[in-house]
């Protein structure tokens, strides 16, 4: 059974996460033992948010508590959903406090209601998200051919997957591959950047091109 000022100290913090939180946030104590069985909850800030009040009974977790005698190797669950009997979507976290003999004589839990925060996650969602599918991150605008140039060169490293200075030649081919796809080629002196960058010539930059229009030819 929980002591008088250890209730005390329990109700300060509840009080100070309930602040700092607001009022979308309930934070309760429970009290683990015999003779608080049908009337756990001790303490309660916020109790709007499921309409509870001090006095009032356990909820599962602290039936399942009370049934294990507190003597189990109980883990904390944070941060895990609830709903409430009104529909309240909740953010929890459940907290268990051990008494010297080192058995659950508490629990502490913070429940936070972000039905709100979910309706408009859904709303965002459907807002930013792109109808393209497979689309993993934005396309670039850029300000000029040569801005344009240079993105291009970095999509095609990361289709590869690896620095230029890991790439083999057949890296290099797939990179440049999809260079030509892109229409990078069409860009004034292109081919000399391109060529740069990958460590090449322009000899051996052309040879890799003949060699898709052979692969297509193939195909």
């Amino acid at each position: 059974m929980l002591k008088p000022h250890e209730l005390e100290m329990l109700r300060n913090v509840a009080k100070g996460v309930a602040a700092e939180f607001g009022s979308g946030c309930e934070v309760v104590v429970h009290e683990i033992s015999p003779e608080a069985a049908e009337h756990s909850l001790v303490a309660i800030e916020n109790g709007q948010v499921t309409g509870r009040k001090p006095g009032d009974g356990p909820s599962q977790v602290v039936l399942e508590q009370l049934k294990k005698a507190g003597s189990d190797p109980t883990v904390d669950r944070l941060s895990y959903l609830t709903r409430t009997p009104g529909g309240k979507l909740l953010k929890s976290s459940t907290v268990f406090l051990r008494g010297e003999d080192g058995k659950v004589c508490a629990i502490f839990g913070i429940n936070f209601d972000i039905s709100a925060l979910a309706l408009a996650e859904g709303v965002l969602s459907e807002l930013t998200s792109p109808e393209e599918k497979g689309q993993t991150e934005p396309t670039q605008i850029p300000n000029n051919v040569n801005a344009l140039l240079d993105d291009l060169i970095e999509r095609s490293v990361k289709l590869v997957g690896k620095p230029v200075s890991r790439m083999n030649k057949d890296d290099k081919i797939t990179a440049i591959r999809f260079l030509a796809d892109s229409g990078a080629m069409l860009i004034t002196k292109s081919g000399d950047k391109i060529a740069k960058f990958f460590g090449i010539s322009k000899y051996t930059l052309y040879s890799y091109l003949d060699t898709k229009q052979e692969d297509k030819k193939h195909d």
